[in-house]
């Protein structure tokens, strides 16, 4: 007999995904794989272990408490860093390998931690600062890392430690990624080893131009004010300098970025020439990228490619220097879709193409003539592994991944294997080591849905999705998915829930396992209809298909989501005056102007920590989409949800974290003072001390049971006789 989903059980130990592990990695020589895993008694208390490829044998290689042990205090640096990697685990939650693959480091409670294959741990440093962003040297004879916002290296020989720069203090920040590019960039450094370990690359961060804004963070028993500089859209944003230190004298030559002074770095990489380093120059407003390199033995900076968009062009990490020939490689959506192309003298040679999606490169194999990627080519809600011909002489890329659905996958350095995290919505991710054919050759994690698997007591009442598109106003395809109850169905049909996220760079509809449907289940198996759509600006399905939402938000968003929500009315199995939405971030601003534009399409919504007004954001992901406020004043005010609050008549419940850092709680405040101003009435749940992503399993539960009953009441009417919260 098949259990009942509870809230509880969802946010208990064993997690009801199973088996789970994180940062996979194959050591430099190919022979080991690496991974994080939790403990079964502290799902969060992660060690490090490893899979030996020949032997088949899987051992825990690194324990965290023979590193450390106690409580593990965070600088609010790395608060804030683990905060925007959505890293919420204590113990070993980062390791790097030593280029020969000898020896493993580790940044643990603030200090660095040196383990030799085979040997003793040892702690490198003891320091009363916090000490980030540790690496090898390509030689592995240094370690290099941030400590006071200045660059430091250690000598491993002899232990000896020295900084590199000393001028790093208040706004002035060396080595260190500045808050957007942590946020925005997906680039958590700023600091990069030359390929001969005499140089490093590093940028210099001067926050004195950003405003200085007092925030405050609101917990149980206190209140915090957080004095930070927040680049809102249209502020000013840091400045910055590249610079190449020799890590012998500590002398800086800083490099010339041109007149300019209001640019982005997005990424900075040097190639396999010592000699030649390169950068990502992207300007304000986001529609031109340039890549430059810069030959360093005579200071000639040229430009070796160039994109540019009349919206935005998208960053990516699809960089990959050639051994032979001078070449590169880099992924471009210049035809309209993400791919791959080869850069040679000067001349840009496309290496896939059509009307299909790369998504990353994963490897390039240049002794056999391949290169591996991600990618769909006949269906956006997967993610197959692909390769094509270096030479370009692939008539069409060639799978390699065997079975339908998502795959994560990470390569071992030689591209003889790889390592695949497979899901489909109806299997938990599966870890096996494959070969590079795609054959597999051994799980790590088999995550069988056998009677000993954490889900097996609830089964028995697992719902499927079922897919189907619409097509938009424009034309374009939508994609959807709907999960519909096997309960008794009442005389004028299910309540539903359309689930909704809508914002850029996400995807919601696919075949793959998700945790955040574990939530949908449990409303699926108490009697609601759960539907999802992907509206255009979301990702994945080609630029055009993003450009949609340029200088203006939630209209073909809103749109689309509108026409899905009436699709599902018009089902037979709906009750069409019963359909509610839900979304969180973007998805909690697009609920309400769900609500305050649209109805009477819905009659219930749920908005989780709303953007409100674009002013309050920041100023790299907010200008990529409505360009600068100078430029796009108007288009600022209507993607607000200030003008239309008037139109509020349905159920509202707003939730919001009390000290989150990235959507500010006065973004809830600034609405909620002008809903009561207007006499509108509304609920509203704070979180004490929470931050965006309202992490930890009490306040998890208690805001699900919260948007739960909040449903039961506004659109179940009675159709649950005994509600399992």
């Amino acid at each position: 007999m098949s259990n009942a989903l509870t809230l509880e059980r969802i946010f208990s130990a064993p997690g009801l995904s199973g088996a789970a592990l994180r940062a996979p990695a194959f050591s430099p020589d190919g022979r080991l794989v690496t991974f994080l895993q939790g403990r079964d008694n502290d799902p969060s208390r992660l060690d490090l272990w490893a899979y030996d490829i020949a032997s088949g044998t899987l051992r825990l290689l690194v324990d965290a408490d023979q590193l450390h042990q106690g409580d593990e205090s965070l600088s609010d640096e790395e608060k804030a860093r683990r905060e925007r990697q959505r890293l919420f685990a204590s113990g070993i939650v980062e390791y790097h390998w030593s280029h020969d693959g000898k020896a493993l480091l580790f940044p643990l409670a603030g200090n660095l931690y040196y383990y030799p294959l085979g040997g003793q741990a040892r702690q490198l440093t003891d320091s009363a600062a916090f000490d980030l962003d540790a690496k090898f040297s390509p030689d592995d004879t240094q370690v290099a890392f941030v400590r006071d916002q200045n660059l430091w290296v250690l000598d491993l020989a002899s232990g000896q430690v020295r900084p590199l720069t000393q001028d790093g203090a208040g706004p002035i920040k060396n080595g260190m990624a500045e808050f957007v590019a942590q946020e925005e960039m997906t680039r958590l450094s700023g600091y990069w080893w030359s390929p001969d370990s005499r140089q490093i690359a590093f940028l210099q961060v001067d926050e004195s131009p950003v405003p200085e804004v007092t925030r405050n963070e609101i917990y149980a028993e206190r209140i915090e004010l957080i004095q930070q500089r927040y680049p809102a859209a249209g502020d000013a944003n840091v400045r910055v300098k590249l610079g190449v230190l020799s890590v012998e004298s500590g002398s800086v030559t800083w490099l010339d970025l041109g007149s300019d002074e209001d640019i982005y770095i997005a990424r900075v990489d040097w190639s396999q020439d010592p000699n030649l380093l390169t950068y990502q120059w992207q300007n304000r407003n986001q529609q031109r990228l340039e890549l430059r390199g810069v030959d360093l033995a005579t200071g000639h900076t040229r430009l070796l490619l160039a994109e540019s968009a009349d919206t935005w062009v998208n960053l990516h990490d699809d960089l990959r220097f050639l051994k032979t020939g001078n070449s590169l490689l880099w992924a471009s959506e210049r035809s309209g879709f993400k791919h791959l192309y080869h850069l040679k003298d000067g001349e840009l040679t496309p290496l896939t193409q059509g009307q299909w999606q790369l998504d990353a490169v994963k490897v390039v194999d240049e002794a056999s003539g391949w290169v591996y990627f991600s990618g769909w080519l006949s269906d956006p809600k997967e993610r197959q592994l692909y390769r094509a011909r270096l030479d370009g002489r692939s008539a069409s890329p060639e799978l390699v991944s065997k079975e339908a659905g998502w795959h994560e996958v990470t390569f071992s350095p030689d591209a003889g294997h790889y390592l695949d995290l497979y899901s489909r919505f109806d299997q938990p991710p599966q870890v096996a080591l494959h070969d590079a054919s795609g054959q597999r050759l051994a799980y790590l994690v088999e995550n069988r849905l056998d009677e000993r698997h954490p889900l097996s007591p609830y089964l028995g009442q697992w719902t499927a999705p079922q897919y189907g598109t619409l097509a938009a106003e424009d034309g374009q395809t939508l994609h959807y998915q709907v999960f519909k109850p096997s309960t008794p169905m009442p005389p004028k049909g299910y309540p539903a829930i359309v689930r909704v996220y809508g914002g850029p760079h996400a995807q919601l509809v696919v075949n793959a396992w998700s945790e955040a449907n574990l939530w949908t289940q449990y409303m699926v198996q108490r009697g609601y209809v759960v539907f999802q759509l992907d509206n255009r600006g979301s990702f994945n399905r080609g630029k055009a298909f993003e450009d949609a939402i340029y200088q203006q938000l939630a209209v073909a968003e809103l749109a689309d989501q509108v026409q899905g929500a009436q699709w599902l009315k018009a089902q037979d199995f709906v009750d069409g005056s019963r359909v509610g939405i839900y979304g969180h971030s973007y998805g909690g601003f697009m609920t309400l102007m769900a609500m305050f534009r649209s109805g009477d399409t819905f009659a219930a919504g749920v908005s989780g920590a709303p953007v409100t007004d674009w002013y309050l954001y920041d100023s790299h992901y907010t200008e990529r989409y409505l360009n600068t406020p100078q430029a796009n004043g108007a288009g600022y005010e209507r993607s607000a949800v200030f003008p239309y609050t008037q139109g509020l008549a349905g159920e509202l419940l707003i939730y919001h974290g009390m000290a989150d850092d990235n959507v500010l709680f006065s973004n809830t405040t600034k609405l909620a003072n002008q809903l009561q101003q207007q006499g509108k009435l509304f609920e509203l749940m704070a979180y004490p001390g929470a931050k965006h992503s309202l992490y930890g399993r009490e306040t998890r539960i208690h805001m699900y049971k919260t948007i739960s009953h909040f449903f039961d009441r506004t659109l179940g009417r009675g159709l649950i006789s005994a509600p399992n919260l």
